[in-house]
């Protein structure tokens, strides 16, 4: 089946499940209700890119092509703009932006496209200069992407840091803070530096050369993992998940750890 057919297959659907015959769950859904869910398929399209397995992409990015459909869909419905306006206003700008593929221009490097992109966007489409470099990035973005992508952008503008052991020396210096705030009872001042120590982490994360989104998702997944050893292995001893048995749960963690190839802590 080619392309095209098989996005027109998708479509009909999309639009029989949301049709007075189709699907009640599919039929009560709005654009703002599977926000959660366009989210949600986003990072697990990520998470099958990172395991390099295309099946699991494959499946993925099904997934998230459906809910790229049905939202536009739910804006044809109400006679806003339907989702052939979709696909050929993304069509149209990728054209516009790209004159070094489709037209006459030049740009030979990565950074001479993006200086081309911004260019057009103001001159051609007349889209208002940012007031701050920063205001390129989403305020919509998820907290620590929003912070990765606000450190890049300043960084880009020449305000970083030289030497990755003055970020080391940054998060020690924000962790002293949060020790200092939490012996003064002082709320606020605590979540600011507990917000610090976040921010400084995906800097040091940055100097490093480590996306921090994707850090995290592999520290949550080894949580995860140990956890449910130890729970397997509680269960299996017969003894209950409680503060009174933390000994015999941290043992099954450092074997979880172990089993892992990773030293115990």
């Amino acid at each position: 089946m080619s392309s095209p057919d098989a996005f027109e297959r998708l479509h009909g659907i999309v639009r029989t499940l949301r049709s007075p015959e189709g699907c009640p769950w599919d039929r009560e859904q709005t654009p703002e209700s599977l926000r959660g869910n366009l989210l949600e398929e986003a990072y697990e399209l990520v998470e099958a890119v990172d395991e390099k397995d295309p099946a699991h992409v494959r499946e993925e990015a099904g997934d998230l092509y459906l809910l790229t459909t049905m939202i536009a869909h739910m804006y044809e419905e109400r006679g806003l703009f339907t989702v052939a306006d979709c696909l050929d206003s993304i069509s149209d700008k990728l054209i516009r932006r790209h004159p070094h593929v489709f037209g006459d221009s030049e740009a030979s490097t990565p950074d001479a496209v993006i200086r081309q992109w911004n260019e057009i966007k103001e001159t051609v489409e007349g889209r208002r200069p940012k007031d701050s470099v920063l205001d390129e990035v989403s305020r919509a973005l998820p907290p620590l992407e929003r912070a990765y992508k606000l450190q890049k952008k300043a960084a880009k503008a020449g305000f970083d840091w030289t030497d990755v052991r003055d970020v080391f020396a940054k998060l020690r210096e924000e962790i002293a803070e949060t020790e200092e705030a939490r012996e003064t009872g002082d709320r606020p001042a605590l979540e600011a530096e507990i917000g610090d120590i976040l921010f400084s982490a995906v800097n040091l994360s940055r100097a490093l050369g480590v996306d921090p989104s994707v850090a995290l998702h592999g520290a949550v997944e080894r949580f995860s993992r140990r956890f449910r050893h130890v729970e397997k292995g509680m269960a299996r001893e017969g003894l209950p998940l409680s503060a009174d048995n933390m000994a015999r749960m941290d043992e099954l963690w450092d074997e979880a750890k172990a089993g892992e190839g990773r030293p115990a802590r």
